[in-house]
């Protein structure tokens, strides 16, 4: 089981990321959100940080900022987590890897995906929320069990120490990776590194 940890905004925790062996990192370039890298990581010491997947976050941003994005810190892929189009996605997708990101409410909102199959890599679902970013809560998980497109997906949304063995019990065959956040930090955006290796072994097992 692969794992990406979201919300980065201290070289120290992308080190210590590097040494766990954690997958990917995630970095949000959304301004509005208390996770904000822009304004907190140089993207030099970010481009030249080797052996893990860097994950742009973008809401709805212009492409051409993305881009430059991508090649200012160095990332390897980009998720994006607004109501990008299909030809946005398509458009991205010709410079750097895509994760399509869905969210989750009371129903199947994995059915709005089919259309971003070709255009994207990875689908994520998170749960929904009236505004973008992390609500620390988890959906319904059963409402993925009609999942039949190929596509692998990352599963987000409200992710903690304590769900282990719910994870374990919950298992769908294009299941990727699981994608945390909120519950491994002591402050947005400041990461309990502990948490983070304890939940790493927990899932590698």
């Amino acid at each position: 089981m692969n794992l990406k940890v979201c919300g980065i905004t201290r070289q120290a925790d992308l080190d210590a990321l590097v040494q766990l062996g954690v997958n990917y990192a995630g970095f949000i370039f959304y301004n509005k959100s208390p996770r904000f890298a822009g304004n907190k990581l140089p993207g030099r010491s970010v481009r030249e940080t080797k052996n893990i997947a860097k994950v742009g976050v973008f809401v709805n941003a212009d492409p051409a900022q993305v881009v430059q994005t991508v090649k200012d810190y160095g990332l390897d892929l980009v998720q994006l987590h607004g109501e990008e189009s299909v030809a946005v996605c398509e458009q991205l997708r010709l410079t750097v890897p895509v994760i399509k990101v869905f969210h989750v409410g009371d129903t199947e909102a994995h059915l709005q995906a089919a259309p971003y199959m070709a255009v994207s890599d990875y689908f994520l679902f998170d749960t929904a929320s009236k505004e973008y970013g992390g609500t620390g809560r988890q959906f319904n998980w059963e409402l993925l069990n009609s999942y039949a497109l190929e596509q692998p997906f990352f599963l987000s949304g409200g992710i903690g120490p304590a769900d282990v063995d719910a994870l374990a019990r919950w298992q769908h065959r294009s299941l990727f990776a699981l994608d945390v956040n909120s519950r491994f930090e002591l402050s947005p955006g400041v990461k309990d590194m502990d948490k983070v290796a304890g939940f790493l072994q927990s899932i590698k097992k």
